[in-house]
């Protein structure tokens, strides 16, 4: 159930209530490591889907593309169709593609050592924000805090920045965000988090949870 209104007080009791699902859910991220480089590339697919659209859709229509495999050999034209309820999706269809083309290795996609080539969660997402098209610093932060690399970087879609408004976090909705106040709203909302005893990935998950009515990634 999505809630209306609230505010910092009530947070410790609105996690507990929710905090076996999310607990459960950021162990499914630290565990991210165990998966094949097809699993990491699915999840780079979905956070590049996500712009302007809505999470479930997004990850439907990339399960559907590894269901046929189409995610991993086919052309821009072949998968649009299978983005339903994805936004610009012919757009997003070739950012998919021109991925899977900066990641592949001679033996097939090669994504998990180039990620983990850095040992610095900040310097691995200004690397995929310069060098995957359709990643903003928003959609590299999900993808590393979903293969368990960034549980310390802020997720900052509307969900969030309309949530740290309400709990005093922020002033107010950035009309735009420049990596500059992307990174100074993350900071405040790591202080935050601090403060309130919540880790970050658990208050994204928290946060979001209360906007939407449940807990997804």
């Amino acid at each position: 159930m999505k809630r209306s209104g609230f505010n910092v007080e009530d947070l410790p009791r609105l996690y507990a209530a929710r905090r076996e699902e999310i607990s459960r859910r950021v162990r499914e991220f630290r565990n991210f490591m165990n998966r094949s480089d097809e699993e990491f590339f699915a999840e780079l697919c979905f956070c590049l889907c996500t712009p302007q659209s809505k999470a479930v859709p997004c990850w439907n229509a990339v399960s559907r593309l590894m269901e046929n495999r189409l995610l991993y050999t086919g052309s821009p034209e072949e998968i649009t169709p299978y983005l339903r309820g994805v936004r610009f999706k012919e757009r997003k269809a070739a950012y998919i593609v021109e991925a899977r083309r900066f990641f592949r290795g001679e033996d097939g996609l090669k994504i998990k050592d180039r990620v983990l080539a850095f040992n610095d969660p900040s310097k691995m997402r200004d690397w995929l924000v310069k060098e995957v098209k359709g990643l903003g610093m928003k959609e590299a932060s999900h993808f590393l805090r979903n293969i368990g690399l960034g549980l310390n970087l802020a997720v900052l879609d509307r969900h969030i920045l309309k949530n740290l408004k309400r709990l005093g976090v922020i002033d107010d909705l950035p009309k735009t965000l420049t990596k500059r106040l992307y990174e100074r709203i993350e900071r405040d909302m790591q202080v935050f988090s601090e403060s309130i005893g919540i880790p970050m990935a658990e208050l994204d998950l928290l946060l979001w949870s209360l906007e939407t009515g449940f807990v997804f990634k």
